[in-house]
C-alpha cells in the first residue's frame, strides 16, 4: 500500500471518528397535562397554576375580541365616512391596545414569578422535572418540550415524530417513585 493510500485511509479514519463522536441532540416531548391528570391528587399546586393561565388568556382572548369589534365599527365608519364616531372609536381602540397590554405584561410577570415560585417550592414538581430529566438522560435525549401549549392559539410544539414522546415513561417513573 502506498504512502499516499495510507495518509487517505488514515484522514478518513479520523474523519468518520470525528463525526461518530459529535453528539447528536436529539429532541423529546411530554405531554405535561396528561402527567399532570394521571397525578391528579399530587398536582394541586399545578393544576391551580395551570387553571390561573387559562383564566389569563380568557381574559386576554375577551380583550382581544372587545378590540376586533371595535375595529370592525370603525371600519363601518370609515366606509360610511362618520368622522366623528370614527374618531371617537380610534380613541378607544387607543385606549383598549393600551389597556390590553398592560395587562397582558402584568400577567405574564405574575405568571413567571408563580412559576419560579412552583418550580422552587412544589415538591410534585421538583419530582416531575427531576422524572422528566431522568427518563430523558436515560434514552438519549438533549431537550424535552411540553407537547401542548396551554394558551389554546398554537401548540409549542408544530411537528413531532411519535417515537420521541416520553409521556408514558415519564408517568411510569412517577408511579415507581410512589
Amino acid at each position: 500500500m502506498s504512502m499516499r493510500k495510507i495518509a487517505l485511509a488514515a484522514a478518513a479514519l479520523m474523519f468518520a471518528a470525528a463525526a461518530y463522536s459529535q453528539q447528536i441532540t436529539r429532541i423529546a416531548v411530554v405531554d405535561l397535562s396528561k402527567v399532570i391528570t394521571a397525578y391528579h391528587s399530587e398536582s394541586k399546586a399545578v393544576r391551580d397554576f395551570e387553571a390561573k393561565k387559562d383564566r389569563v388568556q380568557s381574559d386576554i382572548d375577551r380583550m382581544s375580541a372587545e378590540i376586533s369589534r371595535l375595529l370592525s365599527l370603525k371600519a363601518e365608519s370609515d366606509k360610511a365616512d362618520d368622522k366623528a364616531r370614527s374618531a371617537t372609536l380610534k380613541s378607544e381602540i387607543d385606549e383598549q391596545t393600551r389597556k390590553l397590554s398592560d395587562y397582558a405584561s402584568i400577567k405574564q410577570a405574575e405568571l413567571d414569578q408563580e412559576a419560579e415560585r412552583l418550580a422552587s417550592s412544589d415538591l410534585f414538581t421538583q419530582e416531575l422535572y427531576r422524572k422528566i430529566q431522568s427518563v430523558a438522560e436515560f434514552k438519549g435525549f438533549s431537550l424535552v418540550l411540553n407537547l401542548k401549549s396551554r394558551d389554546g392559539i398554537m401548540s409549542s410544539v408544530l411537528w413531532y415524530s411519535p417515537m420521541i414522546d416520553i409521556t408514558t415513561d415519564v408517568i411510569q417513573a412517577l408511579g415507581a417513585s410512589g
